[in-house]
């Protein structure tokens, strides 16, 4: 007989008996939900969602209701100088690094109640349960719920990179400049270098979300082990051509800068689907000048967009689309030109982690599938502190960021089972760094 740890039979030798070995422990999901509920209130919108956007009255409240959690969890919890609400639990061994784990409760506009919140929630929930089964860690344990992840990560950049004068001068969703807001939640911009953590200073750090997509749902897969968050390249594209009368100049002499960027985009779509993998690409916004029914479109910007997990397969794929931009210009006399990209490098989660959360789920019976996050999250940025793992669970339809996004009861409890059990084996791990 194959032993598999906790979850197996375990054989009595001196007896010839076997006995059942204890049971994982399982979180309370009737609790989770009821703490979803309650934090959907805070910036409930009459479409059913939320619009609980960082550093609003509703952010804060939220995060008031949240710290509340954390300290019913037995956490120690302290706001830091860049917002971030942060748990801790001791562990048996105080020269240990911390585990980590949380996200994030801000939103979008008329977002809806699960992206951030289920893993805020379930890190919380893992927490509570260490305390009520006496569970004693080796290593510290870190709740950490951060702040602003929607304005690109602020309150994870401000951990691991710092924010520089340009980001904390800008303006957020709420309204606010970010240096406002941050004081607002509790922090306090003018010492946020105390927030800041060093390389190699976590022993891990894990995150739990919904996938924002349908994959995990088409594929009838229970838990999703993240292979890496995607590397991002923005490039905002110029079609220069030639304004001029719509009703006089004859087709064959037009410099339609809109006709060229029209060609384009269907060229971006057939480059990314051309090539053999899971990237993506997308022109998210253009925009036609002088926009006027009688005028040929003089000039075009648009929006390009490129993601995948392999930074050399995006770079390769913008050459690719600049080329052939150049031979669509050709055609009808209008030029391409690309602002500086601004590419934001992949995330890979460690592949031991992702071991650790697969087998931890499938101790718990519930079926894998290893896959990308194509959206970015905290954990990328935590990268750079240690060792990464995500784990996603399936959002019905693969809706996000908007009130119809909705993950089952049972499928946040196993989420919340596999989260607490990678925590459970990244502490009995050797050190993975």
């Amino acid at each position: 007989m194959k032993l598999h740890g906790v979850f197996a039979l375990l054989l009595c030798i001196d007896c010839g008996a076997v006995q059942a070995a204890p049971l994982p422990i399982r979180v309370n999901g009737a609790r989770i939900v009821q703490h979803l509920q309650a934090l959907s209130e805070f910036g409930k919108n009459p479409q059913g969602g939320v619009s609980r956007v960082a550093y609003s009255d509703a952010d804060r409240a939220g995060r008031q209701y949240v710290l509340g959690l954390m300290r019913e969890a037995g956490l120690d919890v302290s706001i830091d100088t860049a917002g971030n609400l942060v748990g801790k639990h001791a562990g048996k061994d105080a020269s240990l690094k911390p585990i980590v784990i949380g996200s994030h409760i801000d939103s979008v506009p008329e977002g809806g109640n699960y992206d951030g919140d289920v893993g805020s929630l379930g890190a919380i929930e893992a927490a509570q349960m260490f305390r009520e089964r006496g569970v004693a860690l080796r290593h510290p344990l870190q709740v950490i719920i951060f702040e602003d992840e929607e304005g690109v990560m602020l309150g994870s950049t401000a951990i691991t990179q710092g924010l520089d004068a340009a980001r904390l001068n800008s303006v957020s969703q709420s309204g606010k400049i970010v240096r406002e807001g941050i004081k607002f939640l509790g922090g306090d911009p003018e010492r946020l270098t105390e927030a800041r953590r060093q390389p190699g200073s976590i022993a891990g750090y894990i995150e739990l979300h919904i996938e924002q997509g349908a994959v995990l749902e088409q594929q009838h897969a229970q838990i999703g082990v993240v292979e890496g968050i995607v590397g991002i390249l923005d490039s905002e594209v110029t079609v220069e051509g030639l304004a001029n009368h719509a009703g006089t100049t004859p087709m064959n002499q037009r410099h339609d800068a809109l006709l060229a960027a029209a060609r384009f985009v269907e060229m971006l779509n057939r480059e990314v689907t051309n090539v053999p993998g899971r990237q993506v690409g997308t022109v998210g916004w253009i925009k036609a000048q002088p926009g006027a029914y009688n005028v040929i479109p003089g000039q075009v910007t648009l929006g390009m967009e490129l993601r995948d997990l392999d930074a050399g397969r995006i770079k390769a794929l913008e050459q690719r689309i600049r080329n052939e931009a150049d031979n669509i210009g050709r055609m009808n006399g209008t030029t391409f030109h690309f602002s500086p990209q601004q590419l934001s490098t992949p995330a890979l989660t460690d592949r031991r982690v992702q071991a650790l959360i697969e087998q931890s789920a499938k101790g718990l019976g519930l079926s894998t599938l290893h896959l990308p996050s194509g959206a970015g999250h905290d954990a990328q940025e935590m990268a750079a502190l240690g060792p990464i793992g995500m784990i996603f669970i399936p959002s019905v339809g693969g809706i996000s960021h908007s009130p119809r996004e909705f993950s089952r009861p049972g499928d946040i409890e196993n989420g919340v089972n596999v989260l607490l059990q990678s925590v459970l084996a990244l502490d009995r791990a050797p050190e993975l760094r």
